[in-house]
């Protein structure tokens, strides 16, 4: 059955009428240490018009503001998007490692570069960036000792440690990519990424502390090594003491290295489109990704939104929730605001750990300017209890969201609650690919709309593209699937090693444009509706529909902590609706709840959209950084457990079995 056959579906875009629009809360201004970087609305608008119909003029001008030049550059694009082989500021020449550290160590060598919050309260301590141009230099040393050349790759495997930082800088200081891999995943993960990126050293720790929890970072190390016959070199920090297998050799400790070399070493020059780092993402056909962003671009991107979209100021104090291990943690954690000079928290714990205060102790005891976590964060913390809020944070000014579109409520409690409605919220979209925001409100200037990624970022021209069709559909009030039209400096180059992949996965889709993977709607005021991957959206009878909205309907009823909803195959309607949520306590789990939260969605969305079967579980399959695997929740549906992949990298790899042995009862046991 085809869209015409059946009676339209409720609009994705709430009415007009429907949505609150937040204005900028005068209390932003009256704690603000100047002004925004941006004056108005109507300021973006000018830059934004600028930065669109004068590109070459707009980032020029940027680049030269933002970032420290070794040798000017003079053509500042070249490529297209069809072409697969844009590349920007092309001649100049310029160091991460230098523009992070260096240039501030000059200007104050004591102030604060990083905070870092140790999963045990008490126990952390302040790196000032005189103290940080010291540590990443020796680190340059260790590293060039080690054979590690410009060009090279070097893994890391860390836990949310200021070393992590250090060797962040380190390999760029040499020209070497780093290749960070979450110290959550398996050793098969880690020696697949350590193999595809040709690693000769890796990075390590003893151990990892988090959530009171210890993690045996090493021994997955020294288990993906046996299969990495390239590695001659393994570096180990002395993060908790325990005894750990050693090869000798091969293994060496950090300390015992740093030790030996002086503490300047001079920052190499490096090309504009020398390749900074490789992140592998999860790809479709399960081998993963390493998408590869090069220095300048990456760099003006990172420092671009960390002024205008957090507005950081020299005095703030800028704490992002993220892993190192992923795109967020490597833009905003590290990148962003050494960048622009300021305290970077860095946070080894859970927010969960002692208490559901932690975050906002943090907050509290360093000042946080600007606070920014996934919105899985804010539902655990939300479905905890209001009463664990209850520092003031005063300093706040700026609340970011990050990862999946954030429901409403969500974000009314978050400005509401732990904002008290003091401080802007910003939820941001944007991907590994992208680099940095691409679709964001910018702090202090933008009107927001809960649950809406509200205007593009400058130089990011956005179109809605019919599925079918494969044309561009112009004016508001339209959905489609997200893609964008110019390129921008901090989009990803290729993915390492398969540039058809990158081709055929980002540019090939829509010939002319950067293909997103989302589906999204834009407003009656040009605002934009991220509706999730595209992957994500089920066809009920002819109808398509966001699992994203569907959540957000489950979400509204108050017994709902959490939800997740797949499409599986169904004779009748081509798909079926099945959700899976989890549920606050002190609410009974029964038919009558069941059929409340079928209602919920008919009421919400409308009767197409109603879940054919809705799962009641204790929680969700989560990766550490939070995303739901609605994978694994459909292999299950579709009786495929035997074929789920691997499972070690999730939060809590045992709430499978419980979700399967769910399914298996409320289908009458059979498997």
């Amino acid at each position: 059955m085809s869209e015409g056959d059946v009676a339209p579906p409720k609009p994705a875009v709430p009415e007009a009428h429907e949505v609150d629009t937040y204005h900028v809360p005068k209390a932003f201004f009256d704690k603000h240490p100047k002004k925004p970087h941006c004056d108005s609305l109507d300021h973006y608008k000018e830059m934004y018009k600028e930065s669109i119909t004068e590109p070459h003029k707009f980032w020029g001008k940027m680049a030269r503001d933002l970032l420290s030049w070794e040798r000017d550059f003079q053509t500042v694009h070249s490529g297209s998007l069809a072409g697969g082989d844009s590349a920007w500021f092309l001649e100049g020449k310029l160091n991460a490692s230098y523009n992070c550290v260096d240039r501030h160590a000059a200007k104050d060598p004591n102030k604060a570069a990083i905070i870092y919050e140790a999963d045990e309260k008490g126990e952390g301590r302040t790196i000032s960036y005189g103290e940080l141009l010291r540590e990443v230099s020796r680190l340059s040393w260790v590293l060039k000792e080690m054979g590690v050349k410009k060009g090279d790759t070097v893994a890391l495997y860390m836990p949310m440690i200021p070393e992590a930082l250090v060797a962040f800088l380190a390999c760029t200081r040499i020209g070497a990519m780093h290749s960070v891999v979450f110290a959550g995943f398996s050793s098969d993960s880690l020696r697949d990424r350590i193999v595809d990126a040709k690693s000769k050293v890796v990075i390590t720790t003893d151990e990892g502390k988090r959530g009171g929890k210890l993690i045996g970072t090493k021994k997955i190390v020294d288990e993906a090594l046996k299969q990495c016959p390239d590695v001659s070199h393994c570096l180990v920090y002395k993060r908790t003491g325990a005894e750990v297998p050693w090869t000798e050799g091969r293994d060496l400790w950090w300390t015992e290295e740093m030790e030996k070399w002086p503490a300047y070493y001079p920052p190499e020059a490096m090309s504009s489109e020398d390749p900074l780092f490789l992140l592998y993402t999860s790809g479709s056909t399960g081998k993963p990704k390493g998408v590869m962003h090069t220095t300048a671009g990456y760099l003006l991107g990172a420092a671009m939104t960390g002024k205008y979209v957090f507005d950081i100021h020299d005095t703030d104090t800028f704490f992002c929730g993220g892993d190192v291990g992923w795109i967020t943690g490597h833009t905003y954690v590290v990148y962003a605001p050494l960048l622009l000079g300021v305290a970077t928290v860095v946070f080894e714990g859970t927010p969960a750990y002692p208490d559901f205060s932690r975050y906002w102790e943090v907050c509290e005891n360093h000042n946080v300017t600007q606070f920014y976590v996934a919105p899985t964060a804010l539902r655990l913390l939300k479905r905890a209890g209001d009463h664990h809020v209850k520092n003031p944070m005063k300093s706040l000014r700026v609340l970011g969201s990050v990862g999946e579109p954030i429901a409403a409520e969500v974000w009314k409690w978050y400005f509401e609650i732990v904002g008290k409605e003091e401080a802007h919220v910003v939820d941001t979209y944007w991907q590994t690919e992208t680099g940095s925001h691409v679709i964001t409100p910018l702090g202090g200037i933008t009107p927001t709309k809960p649950g809406s990624a509200s205007l593009p970022f400058f130089g990011i021209e956005p179109a809605i593209i019919d599925p079918v069709s494969g044309e561009e559909i112009h004016g508001n009030d339209v959905e489609g699937v997200l893609a964008f039209k110019q390129p921008w400096p901090s989009m990803a180059r290729t993915v390492w090693g398969a540039h058809k992949r990158y081709m055929d996965t980002y540019l090939n889709v829509y010939k002319g444009y950067y293909f997103t993977g989302d589906g999204a709607a834009r407003d009656h005021e040009g605002y934009y509706w991220i509706r999730g991957r595209v992957d994500d959206v089920v066809n009920v009878s002819g109808h398509r529909l966001s699992t994203a909205e569907i959540e957000a309907a489950l979400i509204e009823h108050h017994a709902v902590g959490e939800a997740a909803v797949v499409g599986i195959n169904d004779e009748l309607s081509g798909q079926a609706v099945n959700a899976f949520v989890s549920i606050k306590d002190g609410n009974e789990v029964n038919d009558a709840l069941r059929k409340d939260l079928i209602m919920q969605v008919r009421k919400s969305i409308g009767p197409f959209a109603a879940p054919k079967a809705v799962f009641c579980v204790p929680d969700l399959p989560k990766t550490r950084s939070g995303k739901i695997m609605r994978r694994i929740l459909r292999k299950i549906l579709a009786g495929e457990e035997d074929q789920l992949g691997d499972t070690s990298t999730l939060s809590d790899p045992s709430v499978v079995d419980t979700i399967i042995e769910i399914v298996h009862q409320a289908k009458g046991g059979k498997k």
